[in-house]
């Protein structure tokens, strides 16, 4: 029987990623407060918040720090914009801290409100810098499959997904996906990680050339790949990707949406896997969620083309209403504060090992083919056969149904396409908090392997 608030929801919202036709039979899960690396439904069940969300409560839950700087700000100054000049204290000093902390020299920073906005506005800069420069043609943005920018009309269509394609009528003209860099999954047999990043960077000249230089300006990668599976680079690949780029003048764009702020024990995943960017999307962890905001971090050559077609122009006509808004601006700048402040990068850091040993032990259960990760993110893909790494069929949703055991042990975790299970948890967890999420979400597993052969789905 579901809940009143159950049956309102189902008569109310339309859910993101989720199957709609089942949520109306299952309902949602209803949470009411979280507390550190915990949330709570409305029955008071605790939940370790293994995913931070969706990739982003750094600091886990109620920071009264960043509660405060919120209701200071809406106090003051609760809502102004950037149009036209405007400006305001927290937009400036943000902007200054972005500059100060980035992983390669930046000129400037452009506000948005999310990742996707981001994403969407980098495609735009990259034509309209590309029409400054009179080559009209040079427009064609290569992304990768199962990469993940976005769910904009352009954003969606750098994302390689397919559910994210179908029906959508995307991706959009222009919009090319080169070969996933997921060793484990497309190597070729006795093929090394150097082999394969070589062999993937080939693929790559090979589609510029096939396409024509003149007519690819450039690569959009995440350093990790996020709802693509939690999947890591293999050895050498941004490496043997920077060369080609450079090459041909193709600008690096990095997405650092889910990477950025000490994720991968870093600031940036651009430190942490020596990308070439030329600009950076960032949003999530950037406000520990607290507040909806996202950044575009450009270089001078990319200003100088803004500049010089404002003169040309007489404005620079891209912007929305909640770029730059000054309680998202304050809240981020706090929780930049606290980053270094805390040393929540060192923390990262120390914590890491245990992470990563829990996590690599898994790959010991005869369910999971891979297990990997870096910092405090990680994923796992679970196989049919851990011999041949054949996969279950997709419509048996094991990955979702370990998710399921997940959340009935009291652990939130999130099913990736291909069977695969990301972690993801707020950067301040401590590593008895590790410790246990890796416990819930064994017991999870061992229920999972029971289903699994009851349904007689391990049957040859």
């Amino acid at each position: 029987m579901l809940s009143n608030l159950a049956v309102r929801d189902i008569e109310t919202l339309v859910h993101p990623y989720t199957n709609l036709a089942s949520h109306r039979e299952q309902g949602p899960l209803i949470l009411e407060r979280g507390q550190g690396v915990h949330v709570y439904d409305v029955a008071g069940k605790d939940y370790i918040e293994g995913m931070a969300g969706l990739w982003c409560t750094s600091l886990g839950y109620s920071n009264q720090e960043l509660a405060d700087t919120a209701y200071e700000q809406l106090k003051k100054l609760p809502f102004t914009h950037l149009f036209s000049g405007r400006s305001h204290d927290p937009a400036i000093e943000l902007a200054e801290k972005l500059k100060e902390i980035a992983p390669v020299p930046i000129s400037k920073v452009f506000y948005g409100a999310s990742g996707s906005d981001a994403n969407d506005t980098q495609v735009k800069l990259v034509w309209y810098m590309n029409n400054a420069l009179g080559r009209p043609q040079k427009k064609k943005i290569i992304s990768r499959l199962k990469g993940y920018h976005g769910v904009t009309v352009a954003s969606a269509s750098l994302t390689g997904l397919p559910y994210n394609h179908i029906d959508f009528d995307l991706p959009i003209a222009g919009i090319l996906h080169t070969s996933c860099p997921h060793h484990y999954r497309y190597a070729e047999p006795g093929e090394s990680e150097l082999d394969f990043s070589a062999r993937l960077a080939a693929e790559l000249e090979e589609m510029i050339l096939r396409e024509g230089p003149d007519t690819v300006a450039a690569f959009i990668a995440e350093p990790i790949l996020g709802a693509g599976g939690a999947v890591t680079p293999p050895e050498g690949y941004f490496e043997k990707i920077n060369a080609v780029l450079a090459k041909y003048d193709v600008l690096f764009i990095a997405d650092e949406v889910i990477t950025g702020f000490g994720r991968t024990g870093n600031m940036f995943g651009t430190t942490t896997y020596g990308l070439a960017a030329d600009s950076i999307s960032c949003a999530k962890a950037i406000t520990s969620a607290y507040f909806p905001l996202s950044a575009v971090m450009m270089n001078e050559r990319i200003y100088e083309v803004l500049v010089d077609q404002s003169r040309k122009i007489g404005t620079f006509g891209h912007g929305n209403t909640y770029a730059g808004h000054p309680v998202g601006c304050a809240v981020a700048v706090k929780t930049l504060e606290i980053y270094q402040r805390d040393k929540i990068i060192e923390h990262v850091r120390a914590v890491a090992p245990t992470f990563l040993k829990r996590l690599n032990a898994l790959a010991d259960h005869p369910l999971v083919g891979e297990a990997r990760g870096v910092g405090l993110i990680g994923g796992i893909e679970l196989v049919k056969d851990k011999a041949s790494k054949v996969q279950f069929e997709a419509k048996k949703g094991v990955a979702a149904k370990s998710v399921a055991f997940a959340q009935a042990e009291g652990l939130i975790v999130r099913p990736l396409g291909g069977d695969r299970v990301a972690f993801c948890p707020p950067l301040i967890i401590k590593e008895a908090e590790i410790e246990e999420m890796f416990n819930r979400f064994e017991r999870a597993l061992a229920k999972t392997l029971d289903w699994v052969t009851a349904e007689g789905l391990l049957a040859a």
